[in-house]
């Protein structure tokens, strides 16, 4: 069986895979959001990844508690440390 499609038409494969769309991923650098509620962590990785701030940031405490908190903490504080600030980026 042979399924060829006109020139122009995407498949349903690639329809059901948008993290594959290289044109849908950020091309906006990685930085502290001005919208913080301690460092801007969360609000820019929201930003980046076109996400609601609340979400990530619930996100970000499930997965924290899920592993312990502790290596939660740790990434939060070197994701501060390492991404630039909003204002300098």
């Amino acid at each position: 069986m042979s399924l060829d499609f006109p020139v122009g038409a995407r498949s349903l494969a690639s329809d059901a895979r948008p993290w594959e769309d290289v044109d849908a991923m950020p091309n906006a650098p990685l930085k502290r959001s001005n919208d913080r509620m301690i460092a801007g962590v969360c609000g820019g990785l929201a930003e980046w990844l076109g996400w609601p701030a609340d979400r990530v940031r619930v996100a970000y405490v499930i997965v924290s508690i899920l592993s312990a908190a502790f290596p939660g903490i740790i990434i939060y504080l070197l994701l501060w440390l390492l991404m630039p600030d909003a204002d300098r980026a």
